[in-house]
């Protein structure tokens, strides 16, 4: 039997969560340990798949480093990882110019920063054209450091964006910041935020497709 936590909570079904290399159970509070633990047996080749690939992962993620001479991603492009001479953070000449002699922690650090600081002129721009398209205005925009999610909407009509969506193509940010507009309509999911989101990017769906692509790539880096 595979090691595992289990929580009990009041739920109807067994869910099997597997992360950073562990086994979550999640069951029903009068369900007998025995049937939980069939139903686990019954799934020990799925388990067992998802267990190596978190392991990999964590693995990959332990051994992730930046230096100069590293690419990293802005717009979509390989973008080189430069020593600047004066000391201070920019973009220029397609280079992330940072610091000179910065450790990998300080360059992952400073690398971050020169998102965030692309991120708050790029993105507040783009949100004002779609918010114009679309009728709707939010009632602020903010650019965090998130590592989890790439935007968010929250019931006061506040949005932000992960300075990390910088690494994505021009086209693939247009389609998060439309995204977080369709919630200030559609505080959901529904077929009808969908609507409003194909409405304004008809082929949102290959958008989220090279999305989702670097989210999984992200996932075996550690940025701190």
């Amino acid at each position: 039997m595979v090691d595992y936590t289990l929580i009990r909570s009041k739920r109807k079904t067994i869910a099997l969560i597997v992360d950073d290399g562990m086994l979550v159970v999640r069951a029903p509070l009068k369900i007998p340990k025995y049937e939980i633990e069939t139903f686990i047996k019954s799934k020990e080749c799925w388990i067992i798949d998802k267990l190596e690939q978190s392991i990999k992962r964590i693995a990959m993620k332990n051994a992730f480093s930046l230096t100069y001479g590293d690419f990293i991603l802005y717009s979509g492009q390989q973008c080189l990882i430069v020593g600047n001479t004066d000391n201070h953070i920019n973009f220029k000449n397609e280079c992330f110019c940072i610091s000179p002699d910065l450790a990998s922690t300080q360059v992952i650090l400073a690398c971050l920063q020169i998102y965030h600081l692309m991120a708050n002129e790029y993105i507040p721009n783009r949100v004002k054209v779609f918010s114009k398209h679309m009728g709707i205005e939010p009632s602020s925009v903010k650019i965090s450091n998130a590592k989890t999610r790439w935007g968010s909407c929250s019931s006061l009509k506040n949005i932000s964006f992960s300075c990390q969506l910088m690494m994505a193509e021009d086209d693939v940010i247009d389609y998060v910041i439309v995204h977080e507009l369709a919630h200030l309509l559609e505080m959901n999911h529904s077929h009808r935020f969908w609507a409003i989101v194909e409405q304004i990017l008809p082929d949102y769906k290959e958008r989220q497709i090279r999305l989702k692509k670097l989210q999984h790539k992200l996932i075996s880096e550690n940025w701190g």
